[in-house]
């Protein structure tokens, strides 16, 4: 986190741990407020990876899931980092920005993301880099986020990925519960509106910001699931994160083939899980009824509800979800039942 947004974010009550905003004084009153309110979360857990020069686009078209062609300064995309083998080792939103295009994960992935595209570079004109802490990045949403915004913004994105570039801003519009936005900034501008938004606004730590994601079925790929899944294991084709048009990079054959020739025997599921104890990315789920030798399922990601449980999006076998018979860790752990996505796996 960059050293004078955290002391500004301190200052405001925010308790920092590990450049994590873990709340602002009432973790449960967050969780709640999250739901129903207007919040405003900062997004430092997230790092950023800029790609820029004359071969920036065909570069990581030849890398990427997804058609970078469709990424403009007005629009902005899912897409996935895969091995040769088809799984994903990063996954991230894709925006552009004066003509760099910057890719948001976990930054906990940076490094490693940043280092094994590096790889392929060769003789392409691309520069690739850490930029993090370049720009600050906060999210806002609710059920006024509409209005409140355009108070200071007089225009906004209107469908879901686009993005607007304003007075030095990029705002782009996520799915969610809420209209919810992610927007980016210089420091001396996003300390000024974080001011302004501080008024009428809730802050709240990052845990209820991804249960937002959560709800909305988009998952996050974490280092404890780094190459667990296939693309399509993860909904990534249904939330338009996937392209099979766009031609070859790396996994593709096998991405495509899943797609065309194969049956998909895992997906990802929104669950909701009887405790309220964390629960980690990669965490193995359980049932009695499986006859599938990998295992039942994975946490994908997951983060408490403000009524003593967990919401968590986890990829389990097919066959094994419609038994619902599922619980976390073993067969003497915490029930698990199966909510509906916000969108339709009928898609694919």
């Amino acid at each position: 986190m960059k050293p004078e947004w955290q002391l500004f974010l301190e200052n405001a009550g925010a308790e920092i741990t590990d450049g994590k905003v873990i709340s602002f004084g009432n973790i449960q009153r967050e969780q709640r407020m999250a739901q129903t309110g207007l919040i405003m979360t900062d997004l430092s857990h997230f790092g950023l990876i800029s790609v820029y020069g004359d071969g920036a686009s065909d570069f990581l078209q030849g890398q990427l899931t997804n058609d970078i062609r469709n990424v403009s300064e007005n629009h902005s995309q899912l897409s996935a980092y895969c091995t040769p083998k088809g799984r994903m080792l990063s996954n991230f939103r894709i925006f552009k920005r004066n003509e760099t295009f910057y890719l948001r994960l976990p930054r906990t992935l940076v490094e490693t993301t940043l280092n094994r595209i590096r790889m392929f570079i060769l003789m392409a004109k691309v520069t690739m880099e850490d930029s993090s802490d370049s720009l600050v990045h906060f999210g806002v949403s609710g059920p006024k986020a509409n209005e409140k915004l355009k108070d200071i913004f007089n225009q906004l994105p209107e469908q879901n990925d686009d993005t607007k570039q304003i007075n030095g801003y990029t705002i782009v519009k996520v799915p969610g519960i809420h209209p919810r936005y992610e927007i980016y900034g210089e420091l001396e501008d996003m300390k000024k509106l974080w001011s302004t938004l501080d008024v009428n606004t809730a802050p709240i730590g990052y845990g209820p910001w991804s249960r937002l994601d959560i709800l909305a079925g988009i998952p996050v790929i974490y280092p404890e699931t780094t190459e667990a899944f296939v693309p399509q294991m993860a909904n990534m084709q249904l939330i338009n994160g996937v392209n099979f048009q766009k031609g070859c990079y790396s996994g593709q054959e096998i991405v495509a083939r899943m797609q065309y020739l194969g049956k998909l025997k895992r997906r990802m599921f929104l669950i909701k899980i009887a405790t309220e104890e964390q629960i980690k990315p990669g965490t193995p789920l359980f049932s009695s009824d499986s006859t599938s030798g990998q295992g039942t399922g994975t946490i994908v990601d997951a983060q408490p509800d403000s009524e003593g449980a967990t919401d968590a999006l986890a990829v389990i076998d097919i066959n094994d979800a419609e038994k619902s018979n599922i619980r976390l860790y073993d067969e003497n752990g915490p029930e698990i039942t199966l909510l509906d996505l916000p969108y339709s796996a009928e898609k694919s």
